[in-house]
């Protein structure tokens, strides 16, 4: 058989030098990447880790490092080396929904901030849903985060109690809490500015209750939406004296819940509004599924807004003002309260949004 053998394959199995190369059995370790480099473990630590150009390291040497690594599949136990230096690099962020221009947008730039301190981002949606936000929390730190952008949570103070008995630094965005800096979009101001502008774009209409602005979406218990109903008041107040509550529907920010505001709305004033207030683009997708069955000269008579920002916005049948929130001033602000480390009494800080007017 093994004469066979050798005359099939035409060769001497004693032959080592002819055998195929034998995978090791255990990973590739750092030891093995650096014995290949022909460099230090250090420096492939500092490569592995992202602090090469802080150590000086030469480009074209960490370029080696990193594509055996890649060639080798060598991956970093992340635990282990937290570990070892008390540190993880990892920093994470809860969001309550990724199919939100919003949100979406604060995931890809909060990894984009990340990156560039050499840290590795971990984005979880939480759902708005309380019990999943601490779970999701304590999951978190399980692992080791260094730090959190709590964005959007129901229940902020509840989260700052966990990281704070877990040593943790964080943030909170959109929503603020008492426990912790929070950054917030200037939600009054942005409201009044877009009140203002459609009471001043829009027809007069007879009819006292047509002849008004109404504000319809989100929930009054959220802090961003109770601002913006006060910004939309106060403008409202200021331009028609007799406007007042009567004019807020804060119905929620699901689409049916929406849409039948608006048919509701509709039907009560035997017609559209004079202007009308959309709290975001998810009460939006609502509000245009009963647009679409009025007839075109009726949306004419109405001057329509809305406090997100999504660019299909202009491409609607009719002329939509919007407030697009400034993601990159919100990220760049909390990083800068991370970055900064010190302890501090929990403050918050507003950041103005850009109004988009068509």
């Amino acid at each position: 058989m093994l004469n066979r053998l050798r005359y099939i394959l035409g060769t001497d199995l004693r032959d080592t030098s002819c055998r195929l190369p034998v995978m090791p059995k255990n990973k590739s370790t750092i030891y093995d990447l650096a014995r290949l480099a022909d460099v230090s473990a250090t420096t492939v630590s500092a490569v592995l880790s992202g602090n090469w150009r802080q150590r000086r390291i030469a480009e074209d040497t960490a370029r080696r490092v990193l594509a055996l690594a890649d060639e080798h599949r060598f991956s970093v136990n992340r635990q282990a080396s937290g570990l070892r230096k008390s540190r993880s690099g990892l920093i994470g962020m809860i969001i309550p929904l990724h199919d939100n221009r919003f949100f979406s947008g604060m995931a890809q730039t909060f990894e984009k901030l990340a990156r560039q301190r050499h840290l590795y981002p971990i984005v979880v949606s939480t759902l708005r849903d309380t019990a999943l936000e601490l779970e999701t929390v304590r999951t978190l730190i399980s692992y080791r985060v260094e730090s959190l952008v709590i964005a959007g949570a129901t229940d902020p103070d509840a989260i700052s109690d966990v990281c704070q008995a877990h040593g943790v630094e964080h943030v909170n965005v959109d929503l603020p809490g008492r426990k912790a800096t929070s950054v917030i979009s200037d939600n009054f101001w942005g409201a009044r500015q877009l009140t203002l502008e459609l009471i001043a774009k829009s027809t007069p209409l007879k009819g006292a209750e047509r002849n008004r602005p109404y504000f319809l979406g989100g929930l009054a218990t959220d802090h961003a939406t109770a601002r913006r109903i006060e910004g939309f008041l106060d403008a409202v107040r200021a331009e028609l004296p007799d406007g007042g509550p009567r004019q807020v529907d804060a119905c929620g920010y699901e689409p049916d819940l929406a849409e039948a505001a608006i048919a509701a709305l509709y039907q009560r004033l035997k017609g559209l509004p004079r202007a009308l207030f959309v709290n975001s683009t998810i009460a939006l997708e609502g509000v245009v599924r009963f647009l679409k069955t009025l007839p075109h000269d009726e949306l004419d008579q109405c001057t329509f807004g809305c406090y997100d920002w999504d660019p299909f916005g202009s491409m609607l049948s009719f002329p939509l003002r919007m407030v697009r929130q400034n993601v990159d001033g919100l990220l760049e602000q909390a990083f800068a309260v991370l970055d900064a480390g010190a302890p501090e009494e929990p403050r918050i800080i507003e950041i103005r949004p850009l109004l988009v007017f068509g």
